[in-house]
């Protein structure tokens, strides 16, 4: 079992990455799916409204977790915390590649201009997501693994 700093980041890495996958598991399973069955409307006002705040928790949650997995890897040469850094901190590079696109478009879109189109992107900004959390989870585990004796 890691010692001393590396077990203090270790652990403090572990929060990171739990509260990130909490909050992004959160929005899979109740607010994404609540926000689904708004008008489209309704749906993207709620939408621009969440996001926002969202991102900055969860972004600043994501780099939390990679400044503190490398501090505990650097602490006690376990590639363990390194892995869940880096697994955490890759919310960062999906979110800009694979979602801001539809994010874009989202934010773009004039509440009044809500239609199908805009629901259908909502509903695949929700698929997406679903990447978010899984890397959140990964990350998590791999941290607990790297506490385990």
């Amino acid at each position: 079992m890691p010692q001393g700093d590396g077990m203090v980041w270790g652990l403090f890495a572990l929060l990171a990455a739990a509260l990130f996958t909490g909050a992004a598991l959160y929005i899979n399973v109740v607010e994404q799916p609540a926000r689904l069955r708004l008008a489209p409307a309704p749906q993207l006002r709620q939408w621009k409204i969440a996001y926002p705040r969202g991102f900055a928790m969860q972004a600043s949650l994501a780099l939390l977790g990679l400044a503190l997995g490398v501090a505990a890897f650097s602490a006690t040469g376990q590639w363990r915390f390194l892995a869940g850094g880096v697994l955490l901190g890759g919310n960062w590079p999906y979110t800009f590649i694979g979602m801001m696109p539809t994010n874009r478009r989202l934010t773009a879109t004039p509440d009044g201009a809500a239609d199908d189109e805009s629901a259908r992107l909502i509903a695949n900004w929700g698929q997406l997501h679903m990447v978010r959390t899984g890397l959140g989870a990964l990350s998590t585990f791999v941290f607990l693994w790297a506490l385990l004796p």
